[in-house]
């Protein structure tokens, strides 16, 4: 499975880790992550450390997810992201919108 989201113990953090192609096939996986069980963790977290591909598809799957986190207001992190990954988020300027680490 190309997601995999783990919860904190607390329920205040959500991590969600992205493995392989980051792309429309992880669509379906990638939001059942944060919208399973009605969760409402504080925190979001996107590993992209195992992550070694990412197209405009991902781009806009991270945008549903900051809606569903409550917009401007939402703290989602943007972590370990290989060079190519980081180039893409850069290009987009994904940095306006998320803290990318």
């Amino acid at each position: 499975m190309p997601i995999k989201a783990t919860l904190s113990a607390d329920g205040q953090e959500l991590t969600i880790r992205v493995v392989g192609r980051f792309d429309f096939g992880a669509h379906q996986d990638f939001r059942e992550a944060y919208e399973r069980g009605g969760l409402t963790p504080e925190r979001y977290i996107v590993d992209l450390h195992d992550a070694d591909y990412i197209d405009s598809s991902a781009l806009g799957m991270l945008l549903l997810l900051r809606d569903h986190a409550g917009g401007d207001a939402a703290d989602i992190r943007i972590v370990r992201c290989n060079a190519d990954v980081r180039k893409v988020l850069s290009i987009s300027n994904f940095e306006q919108l998320f803290s990318i680490e």
